[in-house]
């Protein structure tokens, strides 16, 4: 008999293993009928999961953390079993600031915070939500990049950055796709990078469950993960982009045209409304080099960052963080299925210059390419 469980998203490219797994066969074939259930923000999303509205939800990859960490609001803790993608962040200024800042070559994080920081005065940037991946690259870029730049940082739901700019509520966003490329469309904005240029395998969004969900519905759980990993599999090849695209754009999901969609799937991005359309490597990543591993040293990075700018111990922040990210369930329910499946359940954050082969369970696992724009490396181990 079909079970039918329902799954909350927001409306970005990024929520395509739950639309793919639920519109391409991928749950019914694990005997799941996925009820998805749009939310206009991220605090509506996050309150839907905590009242039990929904089993799960595409979830920012820091809410989980900063949830252990008693940060945000909130008394339900909650974990993730997979990751449902890396980067498809960028980061763009109004016209009006793009005109003050001259010509810049785009995806130069480095510049362009010396660009910034030369403008003076205070900046509001637009983020979709205090704890969020978006934020905690954003504040990494500012602290590194242009030290002492007065910015306010202001909360905008994605789909709304363009009508924020056009409204000079502000003047720069960090946000997924496509409504980075929207406000290039709609409002005259300008993309300076992507957030794969800060960290060029930062944990975007996660498949969040309330902790203790997946441990009390075993089966339940180990059906939803192998749907949505299979659809991040599929969501990746290069032959499904198109029709893919055409799915996300219609008005039951994202609602926008398809090339826009398309462009953030293929990693090819219109700077500006002029001009030119660059490609960016690595700029999303729903699959490969194992994505979808919930690595606990992603985790603990996150939780270092959130531990630095809340005077918590960073200690006991990592070790918190580290237990939101449920590695050994993955390892449960997605070891039968050919998931990549490291050895380890940490690595060096920062320490791949380029794709490696690493030791797996049942075969060596490719690693992408993993580098910070300042050359850090981040250590769990050292760093505890």
């Amino acid at each position: 008999m079909t079970q039918s469980l329902a799954l909350g998203y927001i409306p970005l490219v990024d929520a395509a293993p739950l639309i793919v797994a639920a519109e391409f066969g991928f749950a019914e074939e694990e005997g799941l009928h996925l009820d998805l259930q749009p939310a206009a923000s991220w605090s509506m999303l996050r309150d839907m999961l905590d009242f039990g509205q929904v089993a799960a939800a595409q979830m920012l990859s820091v809410v989980p953390v900063a949830r252990a960490l008693g940060l945000g609001g909130g008394a339900q803790p909650l974990e993730t079993a997979l990751v449902l993608s890396l980067n498809g962040q960028v980061l763009g200024v109004s016209e009006q600031v793009a005109a003050r800042l001259g010509p810049l070559a785009f995806g130069a994080p480095q510049a362009a915070g010396q660009a910034i920081a030369a403008l003076g005065g205070r900046l509001r940037i637009g983020v979709p939500f205090p704890f969020s991946m978006q934020a905690e690259l954003l504040h990494y870029w500012l602290e590194r990049a242009a030290p002492g730049v007065c910015v306010d940082i202001r909360t905008v739901p994605p789909p709304r950055m363009a009508a924020a700019l056009l409204a000079d509520e502000i003047d720069g966003f960090c946000v997924g796709e496509p409504w980075g490329s929207h406000a290039v469309e709609m409002a005259g904005a300008r993309l300076l990078f992507a957030g794969s240029a800060i960290w060029s395998q930062a944990p975007e969004k996660v498949l969040a469950c309330r902790r203790g969900w997946m441990a009390e519905h075993p089966d339940a759980a180990g059906r939803l993960l192998r749907a949505v990993w299979r659809a991040t599999r599929w969501a990746a090849e290069a032959e499904n982009l198109t029709t893919l695209a055409e799915v996300l754009a219609q008005r039951a999901y994202l609602d926008v045209q398809p090339e826009l969609i398309d462009r953030a799937l293929a990693g090819r991005l219109l700077v500006s409304s002029a001009g030119p359309e660059v490609r960016v490597p690595q700029f999303l990543t729903l699959h490969r080099g194992a994505a979808s591993f919930p690595w606990r040293s992603q985790a603990a990075w996150i939780g270092a960052r959130l531990a630095a700018g809340s005077g918590i111990d960073p200690v006991a922040a990592m070790d918190s963080a580290r237990a939101t990210f449920r590695s050994d369930l993955f390892r449960l329910h997605l070891g039968a299925v050919g998931a990549a499946m490291p050895r380890a359940s940490d690595k060096i954050e920062g320490g791949l210059e380029q794709a490696e082969a690493v030791a797996g369970v049942a075969a060596p696992v490719i690693l992408e390419r993993n580098r910070f724009f300042d050359g850090a490396v981040f250590d769990p181990a050292v760093s505890a």
